[in-house]
């Protein structure tokens, strides 16, 4: 938006600037809505052309701001300056007359027309374009954007634990999406990796890093506001004893959630992945959760797939897709 920098004219200058009915009505109407000129000549039911004469004498006094979209130019009444320009001070004398003119409350009328009208025309233009947007508009780099901007809805003081971090996979989606992460695995080369993984983003997010077993977590009871196990229960030998353990850590009304594998049969991820089970049944998981306590449980099949690779397999061998879900408790 370009500010249109003038001293302005003189008073008796000012005096004549604003004696006008026409220019008053112009000022009425774009201190209400920013508004292309054609917008404006509509409103005013007057030929472009002289409305034209009347925005240079208000753009070369200053009272205006203009913006430019392609062959179109907008203009908005602009705010007053700090220095109390006299041309300002006289518009907020004025200005209460205004209801006095019978012709501005026609311009309101035919206002609301043109705005209606340019609110029919926008929802057209995108009517038109949604069927194709997402292919040349809903594309990003990454998707963080969205992760970021979701963040803002969550509280300033939220302390959060990754279950079976491994190299810090879950733990990277959680930065700057909480005041503290505390990350949790039984390798010490693990949280190694993932100290090295999350500690050159973590934004504002303070990162712990502690050793220990998902059956005898390394937190205090009630410490957690939340807390997400990816990939983890099924290398566990049964799932009663970590579910507890997760139920004993959360503040009440905290959710506890957890990604998995469904069933499958790559044996090869037993020996190289160090996986007991191969997959696990969502209805088991859920039962798990419920032996636990929790309440509130849902049930999502993630659009998803994971796709390990063997480590000695062919360049060309393409991995298979498994499918994944999640399951969500929440401690009454």
């Amino acid at each position: 938006m370009k500010v249109l920098e003038s001293t302005g004219p003189d008073l008796g200058g000012a005096l004549r600037l604003l004696a006008d009915p026409t220019r008053l009505r112009i000022l009425g109407l774009l201190e209400r809505e920013e508004l292309a000129v054609g917008e404006l000549s509509r409103a005013l039911s007057l030929a472009q052309s002289r409305v034209s004469n009347h925005l240079r004498l208000l753009r070369d006094a200053g009272l205006l701001l203009e913006r430019h979209v392609g062959t179109s130019t907008f203009l908005r009444l602009a705010p007053p300056r700090g220095d109390a320009r006299l041309t300002d001070r006289l518009w907020e004398v004025v200005r209460g007359e205004l209801e006095q003119l019978p012709e501005h409350q026609a311009d309101r009328v035919r206002l609301a027309a043109v705005l209606d009208e340019r609110r029919s025309d926008e929802g057209a233009f995108f009517d038109r374009l949604a069927g194709e947007w997402d292919k040349f508009s809903g594309a990003f780099e990454n998707g963080r954007a969205r992760e970021r901007a979701m963040a803002h809805l969550l509280p300033r003081d939220f302390v959060v634990a990754d279950l079976g971090c491994g190299t810090g996979y879950m733990g990277a989606a959680l930065l700057g999406n909480c005041s503290r992460l505390i990350c949790v695995d039984r390798s010490e080369g693990m949280l190694l990796q993932a100290k090295k993984r999350l500690e050159p983003t973590a934004r504002h997010t303070e990162i712990e890093y502690r050793q220990g077993e998902l059956d005898a977590l390394p937190i205090a009871d009630a410490e957690l506001d939340g807390l997400v196990a990816g990939m983890v229960l099924h290398h566990l030998p049964t799932l009663d004893d970590a579910l507890a353990e997760m139920h004993r850590v959360l503040k009440p009304g905290a959710t506890a959630a957890v990604l998995e594998l469904a069933p499958h049969h790559e044996e090869w991820m037993r020996a190289e992945l160090g996986d007991r089970h191969l997959g696990l049944a969502p209805t088991e998981v859920l039962e798990a959760f419920e032996r636990a306590g929790f309440d509130d449980l849902l049930l999502d099949p993630v659009e998803d797939a994971y796709r390990p690779r063997r480590a000695q397999a062919a360049s060309d061998e393409v991995p298979h897709s498994l499918p994944l879900f999640v399951v969500r408790g929440r401690k009454s």
